[in-house]
C-alpha cells in the first residue's frame, strides 16, 4: 500500500472542507494498483522503490506457514508464505508482489516472462493444484524520438509541494499491528501511547490510517469515498480533531487503480473529488487493481519511467492535491515498479522500494541490499521508503531489531512503527526513542544519508558492513555484523568518508557516553545481527 507524508517542522493546520465532512488534516498514502501480469525486463530489482505505497500493504506473516488475511505470498525475493490460509487466493500483482486476498483457489506468483506458464503444486491441504500465469509481450519498438503520445502527451506535470515532506516521516501506521481491523480507538490508543512512551518527545508525529478504513461503494451523490462508520463512528472528522488535539498529525491511504488492495474504491479517475476530500491531509498512495489500458508495455520507451503509465496515474493525484490549500506529503507505494528513484521526487516525497515487510532478519538485509544501491538519490524531500517497521513483531532478537532501527534511520527511509506500541517492552522503546539516531534521521541541515564504504579490513558483504555519513554533529560510521557470532571489526579510519589517519575522539550512539580516543583504527566486538553506530566527536 502507500502512503504520502508532511516533513516533521511543517505545522499541521487547516480546516475540514465543509463539502466533505468525513476528512480533516491527513497524510496521503496511494497504492499502486493491481495490474494483470506484463511482461518485465529481468532487472534484478527485488523488493525496490516505490512512491506514495502503490503496492499491497499487507498484514505481516511468518516465514514458514500460510499467508495471513491480505499478506503478502508471493514475488521476486519474497521467502514467506507462498498459499494462504482458507478462503483466500494468492493473487499476482506484480513480479514482486502478490497478496492473499478473498477467494477459494489457491495460486502461486509466477515471475516466468514472454510466455504462459503452468506449473503443478500442492496446497497446504494435500490438493493437487495448478499455477498458471500468462504474461504479455510488448511489441511495440524503442522509440527513437523523444515526442509524446497517448496518456504521456497530456500528463501534469506538478512537483510534490517543497513546504512538506523534507524530512523522513516519523510516525505509526496500523497496518502491520491490526490490518483491516483498524479503528478510531486504536488510532487514538497509538496517539496516547506517543506521549505515555516518550515517542512524542523524539519527534514521532504522524498517525497513519491505511486501507479498509471506508465503506465498500463510494457515496452515490458526492462520489466520495465514505469512511466505515462501524469502525470510525464519529467520522474522520472527529478522529482527526482527536489527534491533532493531542499534538499530533494524521494520515490516509488510497490506490492508484480502481480499488485499494484489499478492494476498497481506489481513486483512479477520481483524483480531484478525492484531492479535495484530502485537503490538508497526509497521503499514502497504493498501486493495485489497475485496469490493463493503464499498465505498462516493457521495455519502456527510451527508458523514459516518468512518462510510463504507472508513474501518470501518481502524477495525476500529485496534480489534484498541489491545488489543496495545504501542503500534502505524498507517498507513493509502488513496491520499486518502474524504477521510483529515478522519478518519484519529481512526483512525491517518498516512494516503497520493495514488497512489503516481514518481521525476519532475511527482510532487514534484503531490503539494505536492495536501498544500499539507490542511496545516492536520497535527500531533502526525496527518500527511498522501507515499509513499516517490524519492531514489536515476529522473533527478531533485541539485536536485530536494533540493526532494523539503525538501518532505517542511518539510510533515511521513513520510520513508520507497525506494531501495538503498549506492548512493547523497555528495550524496544529505548531502540525507537534513541535520540542519537533519531537527530542524524532527521537532521535539518543534511539531508543526505550514510553511504555504504569499502573496508580495508573486512571483505565485503551483502548488504554492506560499513557506513558513513555527516550530521549536524559530524561524522558518524555504522558497522552491522550479519555473522551469526559475536564478532570483532576493525575500522581504519583512513577508510571511513570523511576521515583520514589520525587520532579521533569517538561517541557510542546508543549510550551517549564517551569511547575515548583512538588513533588511526577503532576496534569494536559487535553481538550477532548487531550493529555499532559511533559518533566521531573530535
Amino acid at each position: 500500500m502507500s502512503r504520502a507524508q508532511f516533513s516533521r517542522p511543517t505545522a499541521w493546520v487547516g480546516t475540514l472542507p465543509k463539502k466533505f465532512p468525513y476528512l480533516y488534516n491527513w497524510r496521503l498514502r496511494y497504492d499502486v494498483p493491481q495490474s494483470a501480469l506484463v511482461d518485465r525486463t529481468k532487472k534484478a530489482m527485488a523488493r525496490s522503490l516505490g512512491l506514495i505505497v502503490l503496492g499491497l500493504r499487507l498484514l505481516a506473516s511468518p516465514v514458514m506457514g500460510q499467508g495471513v488475511a491480505y499478506s503478502q505470498c508471493g514475488g521476486i525475493g519474497w521467502t514467506g508464505p507462498s498459499t494462504c490460509v482458507s478462503g483466500y487466493v494468492c493473487t499476482y500483482s506484480n513480479d514482486y508482489y502478490s497478496q492473499c486476498i478473498p477467494g477459494t483457489a489457491t495460486q502461486v506468483t509466477s515471475t516466468t516472462s514472454n510466455k504462459a506458464a503452468t506449473s503443478t503444486g500442492s496446497s497446504a491441504a494435500g490438493t493437487t493444484v495448478t499455477h498458471v500465469a500468462t504474461t504479455t509481450t510488448s511489441s511495440t519498438p524503442t522509440s527513437s524520438t523523444s515526442t509524446l503520445t497517448g496518456i504521456a502527451a497530456t500528463a501534469p506535470t506538478t512537483p510534490p509541494s517543497k513546504a512538506v515532506g523534507q524530512l523522513p516521516a516519523l510516525g505509526w501506521n496500523g497496518w502491520n499491528a491490526y490490518g483491516c481491523a483498524i479503528t478510531a480507538d486504536k488510532v487514538l490508543a497509538a496517539a496516547q501511547s506517543f506521549i505515555d512512551l516518550g515517542l512524542a518527545d523524539v519527534g514521532y508525529e504522524y498517525l497513519n490510517i491505511d486501507d479498509c478504513w471506508m465503506l465498500m461503494a463510494r457515496d452515490s451523490t458526492t462520489k466520495q469515498q465514505v469512511p466505515d462508520p462501524s469502525k470510525f463512528p464519529d467520522g474522520m472528522a472527529a478522529l482527526a480533531d482527536k489527534v491533532h488535539d493531542m499534538g499530533f498529525k494524521i494520515g490516509i491511504y488510497s490506490d492508484a487503480g480502481t480499488a485499494t488492495c484489499a478492494g476498497f474504491p481506489g481513486g483512479l479517475g477520481y483524483e480531484s473529488i478525492d484531492a479535495a476530500a484530502y485537503d490538508s491531509w497526509d497521503l499514502k498512495y497504493d498501486n493495485c487493481n489497475v485496469p490493463s489500458n493503464w499498465s505498462d508495455t516493457y521495455p519502456i520507451p527510451n527508458n523514459d519511467y516518468y512518462n510510463s503509465n504507472t508513474a501518470i496515474r501518481y502524477r495525476q493525484m500529485g496534480a489534484a492535491i498541489a491545488g489543496n490549500k495545504t501542503p500534502v506529503q505524498f507517498s507513493l507505494c509502488i513496491w520499486g515498479v518502474d524504477s521510483p528513484y529515478l522519478w518519484g521526487a519529481k512526483v512525491g516525497h517518498s516512494w516503497r522500494m520493495s514488497g512489503d515487510s516481514s518481521a525476519s532478519w532475511s527482510y532487514i538485509t534484503q531490503i539494505m541490499a536492495s536501498n544500499a544501491q539507490y542511496l545516492s538519490y536520497v535527500t531533502f524531500g526525496a527518500h527511498n521508503d522501507m515499509d513499516m517497521m517490524e519492531i514489536g513483531n515476529g522473533d527478531l532478537t533485541i539485536e536485530e531489531q536494533r540493526t532494523h532501527f539503525a538501518a532505517w534511520a542511518f539510510m533515511k527511509s521513513p520510520i513508520l512503527l507497525g506494531t501495538d506500541l503498549s506492548a512493547l517492552s523497555s528495550d524496544q522503546v529505548a531502540i525507537i526513542t534513541n535520540a542519537a539516531l533519531i537527530d542524524f534521521h532527521q537532521d535539518s541541515k543534511v539531508g543526505e544519508p550514510a553511504m555504504p564504504f569499502t573496508s580495508s579490513t573486512v571483505a565485503p558483504t551483502s548488504p554492506p558492513s560499513f557506513y558513513a555519513g555527516k550530521s549536524s554533529k559530524g561524522t558518524h560510521f555504522f558497522v552491522v555484523n550479519l555473522n551469526s557470532a559475536t564478532t570483532s571489526y576493525t575500522v581504519d579510519f583512513a577508510d571511513v568518508t570523511g576521515l583520514g589517519a589520525g587520532t579521533y575522539t569517538l561517541e557510542d550512539m546508543w549510550t551517549g557516553k564517551s569511547l575515548g580516543s583512538f588513533t588511526n583504527s577503532y576496534t569494536v566486538s559487535i553481538a550477532a545481527h548487531d550493529t555499532a553506530a559511533i559518533l566521531v566527536t573530535g
